[in-house]
């Protein structure tokens, strides 16, 4: 079924996660035509075989999918728009894959970008093709609060609105937004800088410390909790506001100052409250959602490398203190044995010829 007045797009979503499958549902069912692109089969073969996803909360029914696949080179044939919704530790494999198969120009949006995203992406991308150019940008996070319940099902909790969109060109953020798909253009708008999707990226402050603090009762083969109503506790969540501080301060050294986390919470999900700990006790959209079974989850595994690592890194190049996000980088290196500041995102990207680092890229 084609939208009524409105243009059918080609759009290739990437990655078959909670919010691929959410996007391509919404973007099949108003209309579009819908490749879904994953890297392993092995995830998406029920799909491959059917095309559909079933889909409970914010969009309901069973929704058909043009094309499922694992080749890269059709995904990559005819997009209109590709949105990129896997991990943000992914971005830099996925910059060179999509750089040496696409042959056409579009626009690119990592959806989030997480911290320092689409510069990443398009370091990584000109390194491998400097002859097709493309519009990449990034947002703030994902306009979805949802999680997927099967292979080809998913529930969308809630949509958020208002998610900052960025690419590098200030002055063309309202032009990408123009050119999405209509059923997603109301939940953008343009940030003035790219500073406020990846400074902005409040995910490092909501995922990394609480679910380190829960270790014993994450590992616990005997119960569950609730991730933010029971996980973030009124401690936790003073403890989060002191990262959310540094977060905010590295924004202001950089020119633009973002929202603070319980502002973003007030804003995106009409909630109330005086701390971050209160915005998410008056949350709905928080309280079903089940705290991870492992430590070896996104939570950790993107958010640290991909966001509190280049935010320590930055902030420290600027000359600030960021004791409390070095606590919990710290504490996650410990717990886990694993090196997140060498495998996270450096800096190499924002120099500039002369070693100096370049703010001018935001």
């Amino acid at each position: 079924m084609e939208p009524k007045g409105e243009t059918v797009m080609n759009v290739t979503v990437i990655g078959a996660g909670n919010s691929g499958l959410a996007m391509a549902a919404h973007l099949s069912k108003e209309g579009n035509k819908v490749t879904l692109w994953n890297h392993s089969r092995s995830t998406i073969s029920k799909l491959m075989e059917t095309h559909i996803i079933y889909c409970e909360g914010g969009i309901q029914g069973a929704i058909n999918i043009d094309l499922v696949t694992d080749n890269i080179k059709i995904a990559l044939k005819t997009p209109d728009i590709i949105l990129i919704t896997t991990p943000a530790h992914s971005h830099k494999e996925l910059a060179e894959l999509i750089a040496v198969n696409i042959e056409k120009e579009t626009i690119i949006i990592l959806n989030p970008g997480r911290t320092f995203g689409a510069l990443e992406f398009q370091n990584v991308y000109r390194t491998h093709n400097n002859k097709i150019t493309q519009t990449i940008a990034e947002t703030q996070t994902i306009i979805y609060t949802c999680r997927k319940t099967a292979e080809d099902a998913v529930n969308i909790i809630t949509f958020k609105n208002q998610v900052l969109i960025s690419t590098f060109k200030v002055e063309e953020n309202q032009a990408v937004i123009n050119q999405l798909p209509e059923c997603l253009k109301k939940y953008f708008i343009p940030a003035e800088s790219m500073v406020q999707t990846s400074i902005g990226n409040v995910g490092m402050v909501l995922h990394c410390a609480p679910l380190l603090l829960n270790t014993g009762w994450t590992e616990s083969k005997n119960s569950t909790y609730k991730y933010y109503f029971e996980g973030i506790t009124p401690t936790i969540g003073k403890l989060l506001e002191r990262i959310d501080e540094e977060r905010v301060m590295v924004s202001e050294a950089l020119g633009f100052k973002v929202e603070t986390t319980k502002e973003w919470l007030i804003r995106t999900y009409h909630v109330t409250g005086k701390n971050i700990y209160e915005c998410i006790q008056n949350n709905k959209s928080y309280e079903t959602i089940e705290a991870p079974g492992s430590l070896k989850h996104r939570y950790i595994f993107e958010d640290i490398p991909c966001g509190l690592v280049p935010l320590e890194s930055i902030g420290l190049k600027l000359g600030l203190s960021m004791s409390h996000t070095s606590l919990i980088i710290d504490l996650a290196v410990r717990l886990l044995d694993y090196d997140f500041r060498k495998e996270g995102r450096g800096l190499f990207f924002l120099h500039n010829g002369n070693g100096e680092m370049d703010i001018e890229s935001f």
